[in-house]
């Protein structure tokens, strides 16, 4: 098989025009499209949706379990159809609000193996001096992204709801922090197998500028309905093409 290398772009990170800035994010888009279709991604794909599914419906039985003790305890048998309205919108709402979250920790689980099936078609002497990353250090980053997650937009809360008076500021800035906190977790998944951990902080200092408009443009991916499930694989394959395409 052919190698498709992408071919190199400006360093985005020294500026330049908002559509120079924007193209290479575009042909990594649609590099990692075409191989959506590769077996190995196929089954990330599978097992990720599997896994962030059954994570939410271990939550939504919890929270059931637990709203159908308190309303019993309040209103008895007649309060069980109550537990199970509010424990559905509860569900819902959390899916609304951590399905990213939990998404990218959970692809960061199997991250390794969208990279290698990326490198290998395209990089493959990348692919022949990676180091793979281990199960409990890919776990780890997963724990750390969720948290990071969580703390952040936490803070953030007095901002998105002061901006609701805007009418998009919500969701601007709901769009532009998650899409930096994307940047990073997507950006380490791959720089993990290439760079050592003393390495990390300087690369991530060098890169911020595209490992930002990666964050975004994945960000968005997250907001459409439908794409918002090949998200977290999609952004992992950009990744790998952005870390190899451009200076580090």
């Amino acid at each position: 098989m052919a190698i498709e290398r992408p071919r190199p772009f400006r360093n985005v990170d020294e500026g330049g025009g908002a559509r120079h800035r924007w193209r290479p994010m575009l042909r990594y888009f649609l590099l990692s499209v075409r191989q959506l279709g590769d077996r190995a991604v196929v089954w990330v794909l599978v097992k990720s949706l599997a896994l962030t599914g059954g994570l939410f419906a271990v939550a939504g039985y919890a929270t059931y379990r637990i709203l159908k003790k308190l309303f019993f305890d309040w209103r008895g048998q007649s309060a069980m159809g109550l537990a199970v309205a509010f424990a559905a919108v509860v569900t819902l709402i959390a899916l609304w609000l951590l399905f990213r979250a939990v998404a990218i920790a959970v692809i960061g689980i199997f991250a390794d193996e969208v990279v290698e099936a990326v490198e290998r078609r395209h990089y493959p002497a990348a692919l022949a001096a990676a180091r793979p990353v281990p199960a409990a250090r890919a776990a780890m980053m997963g724990a750390a992204s969720v948290g990071r997650v969580a703390l952040v937009n936490l803070v953030m809360l007095p901002v998105y709801v002061a901006l609701l008076l805007t009418g998009i500021g919500t969701a601007a800035a709901f769009l532009l922090v998650n899409g930096w906190l994307l940047g990073r977790d997507l950006g380490d998944m791959v720089a993990a197998r290439h760079m050592s951990r003393a390495a990390l902080p300087g690369w991530r200092k060098r890169t911020g500028g595209r490992r930002f408009l990666l964050g975004l443009a994945d960000a968005l991916l997250f907001a459409v309905p439908g794409l918002n499930l090949l998200a977290p694989v999609l952004g992992a394959a950009m990744a790998t093409h952005m870390f190899h395409s451009q200076p580090r």
